[in-house]
């Protein structure tokens, strides 16, 4: 399937299931929804580095944070609606994200790990004694009532993050598809033996991490106006950093489809933990089902699928 037809379907399974969300008339729906499909952007755009490129990234909250606070700025400096406030939120993620990359994508392995969170320590350093935007005492952020043509404004934030989704993954599946992707594929495996066959690895490494703080920080854009309050303790939470990872793990970091498929199973299920028992057991239903795809499906549902339809044809 070509990208454009890819990316006109994804709309349409969209439009879809905005229709079915408002035919429940539960603005409940949209709030857990938002939710979900966040983490739908979060887990790819950690699978492009962490999947395709091989570099395990515990940062991912701090571009989420990064995109959250620059919607705060602008809200106090020059508003604007919130799909260009997600643009600009990609672009400061992303400008973040090159930065890192070339500072920190000479180290490999556990090494460019910890300093990925070291930049969530300094970034949310700043934040907290950043007083224009709130600083340690956190923004509120008066979002309108409703909007014209969709009403609840809930709703407005769910299209939005929903489009988001759509082309995120899009992207995902392009790059994967593409000598990008490849390139990607190369460094993952052996970026040594790369790097000799003539790879250009840390360009390639300067890309991926671009591409994915960006779509982080695009996440994480139309945050403020879905919490009203935004503080530093809400932002930079671990959980999006522990969660993108889980979610691409049960899923699958070989393709595109694994975290759409470890999102939306880990999402609803914290969704509807949230709902039933208490928001403290999401963390341990991500240890739990690690656990269990670790032991049983190492490489994720989508991989656990290959193999089984592997054994299917001999």
């Amino acid at each position: 399937m070509k990208t454009w037809t890819f990316f006109l379907a994804g709309l349409a399974v969209g439009a879809l299931t905005f229709g079915a969300a408002r035919l429940t008339g539960n603005d409940y729906v949209f709030f857990a929804g938002y939710v979900v499909l966040q983490s739908v952007v979060l887990a790819t755009a950690w699978n492009i580095l962490g999947g395709y490129t091989g570099y395990v990234n515990f940062g991912s909250s701090a571009f989420f944070a990064v995109g959250a606070y620059t919607t705060v700025f602008f809200y106090k400096t020059f508003p604007m609606p919130v799909p260009l406030l997600v643009l600009c939120g990609g672009v400061v993620s992303g400008i973040i994200g090159l930065g890192m990359g070339y500072l920190t994508l000479r180290l490999r392995g556990a090494f460019f790990a910890i300093a990925t969170i070291a930049l969530l320590v300094v970034l949310q350093t700043l934040i907290v004694n950043w007083t224009y935007v709130g600083g340690s005492r956190g923004a509120y952020i008066i979002r309108p009532q409703s909007v014209p043509l969709l009403g609840s404004y809930i709703q407005y934030l769910f299209l939005i993050m929903l489009t988001l989704a759509v082309v995120a993954v899009t992207c995902a599946r392009l790059i994967e598809r593409s000598q990008l992707g490849f390139g990607f594929a190369a460094i993952r495996d052996d970026e040594m033996a790369a790097e000799a066959s003539g790879v250009p690895t840390l360009k390639l490494k300067l890309i991926a991490t671009t591409i994915s703080g960006a779509f982080m920080g695009m996440a994480g854009a139309p945050f403020p106006y879905y919490i009203s309050y935004l503080q530093p303790s809400s932002a930079f939470v671990l959980d999006y950093s522990v969660n993108a990872i889980a979610m691409s793990m049960i899923g699958g970091t070989s393709t595109w489809l694994g975290p759409v498929i470890g999102a939306l199973l880990l999402g609803t299920l914290q969704q509807v933990a949230s709902v039933t028992a208490s928001p403290a057991v999401n963390l341990l239903i991500v240890g739990l089902l690690l656990i269990f795809f670790v032991i049983v499906a190492p490489n994720g549902i989508v991989g656990l699928a290959q193999s089984l339809r592997a054994r299917m044809r001999r």
